[in-house]
């Protein structure tokens, strides 16, 4: 998801420029050790995945390290190694505030890996065991870079269309603000090639006048026009950012979920690939819900993981910007707004309708786009068999 359509924050108002001029900026702090708070407390029993996990857990996520990913890094034991040119850290992976027995690397995605998509990474590179694919991801490319999600830490997607409340006064869906911005010669800016566009456009969402794909990630046009214009971004960052980071801007704006359209996958799933899905069982079996656990703790209690998470954008020091604020912004939004909530009473699980339906938009956007397995049934792209019932916000 965020390779093509979150290159960066809105505050990020360098980036573009800055991965190009900094990229290697951290080659030298390879292999630091980041002194972090204490473990948390043991809560339950011990976990070993010694017997049945690799020796390290190697993730793959999309993104440099946010809020969103919280639920990794919440897994990371004491003083875990940052490696700074790599854009990865690794530590002991713990569980109910106990070594599970096992490593856990993380590494960043979109400008650590080439902004490639994180399926086709982890074909090149088999030392992953999971990596970040969201549903139109793992359909789009179904049929050469097959994934299987098998925890959905998120149940929708943050990724909203955002504009200016004051301009825009009378908007209750993404359609109306499609109206409302024809009418006033305003337009919504994204990155160009975004699916979830073209979606919008073929379904009578947003009319083609409106479509502007000039997003270049940074705050700079939207304020610029000075509320005329809508922007894409996320429901767990720019809210924050541009009344509190973006001092040209400095005041609230106002925002509309894309999932509300019906173009709904879930977002980031943690996903293998599908042929190893078998040979990974057993991991699985007991690694899942420690995964589960893990976001449920983050979302309870973000502060030191969103600590960390901020260590490591500093250390990374690529151009991308985070702070412990916007993290604690994003855990409380994704609680509040039901991006992270139990659904069929746990934490994590997929629904196969939604599948379908899904599967259903997204075969004609990605047609001559992709590599959709023909014949590709929602039973492909997901599992919950590795979930537990009983391990969930109680919300």
């Amino acid at each position: 998801m965020r390779t093509t359509t979150r290159l960066g924050v809105a505050t990020a108002a360098l980036a573009a420029t800055a991965i190009a001029l900094t990229g290697c900026a951290a080659g030298s702090s390879s292999g630091t050790t980041t002194s972090t708070a204490s473990a948390k407390a043991a809560t339950g029993p011990a976990v070993d995945l010694s017997s049945v996990c690799p020796a390290k857990v190697v993730v793959q996520t999309d993104w440099n390290p946010e809020g969103e990913h919280g639920h990794l890094y919440e897994m990371l034991g004491p003083d875990p190694t940052i490696n700074a040119s790599d854009k990865s850290v690794t530590g002991d992976l713990y569980a109910n505030g106990k070594s599970t027995g096992v490593k856990l690397e993380i590494r960043a995605g979109g400008p650590a890996i080439g902004y490639s998509k994180v399926s086709s990474q982890m074909y090149q590179d088999k030392s992953i065991t999971l990596g970040y694919v969201s549903t139109d991801e793992a359909v789009q490319f179904s049929g050469k870079l097959p994934t299987t999600a098998v925890f959905a830490e998120n149940d929708q997607s943050p990724f909203v269309i955002m504009y200016d409340p004051s301009t825009y006064k009378d908007v209750d869906s993404i359609k109306d603000l499609g109206k409302a911005l024809e009418k006033n010669g305003g337009v919504v800016r994204y990155f160009n090639g975004a699916s979830y566009m073209s979606y919008l456009e073929s379904a009578g969402i947003l009319p083609k006048s409106v479509l502007d794909g000039s997003y270049d990630g940074t705050p700079a046009k939207f304020v610029a026009a000075g509320g005329k214009d809508a922007q894409q971004g996320f429901a767990t960052a720019e809210p924050y950012i541009y009344q509190n980071q973006v001092a040209a801007w400095g005041k609230k704006v106002d925002y509309k979920l894309v999932s509300s359209t019906g173009w709904n996958p879930y977002p980031e799933t943690m996903s293998v690939r599908s042929g190893d899905l078998s040979k990974l069982s057993p991991c699985l079996k007991e690694l899942v819900p420690v995964m589960q656990q893990a976001d449920v703790d983050y979302l309870q209690s973000p502060g030191a993981t969103n600590d960390l998470i901020t260590k490591l954008v500093q250390q990374y020091n690529n151009g991308w910007t985070y702070d412990s604020k916007v993290g604690a912004f994003a855990a409380s939004q994704m609680v509040k707004l039901g991006i992270a909530k139990d659904t069929d009473g746990y934490i994590g699980s997929m629904d196969d309708q939604r599948m379908q339906d899904f599967l259903k938009k997204a075969e004609p956007i990605f047609s001559g786009a992709g590599d959709v397995k023909s014949g590709l049934e929602p039973s492909e792209l997901y599992t919950n068999e590795f979930l537990d019932k009983s391990i969930g916000l109680g919300k």
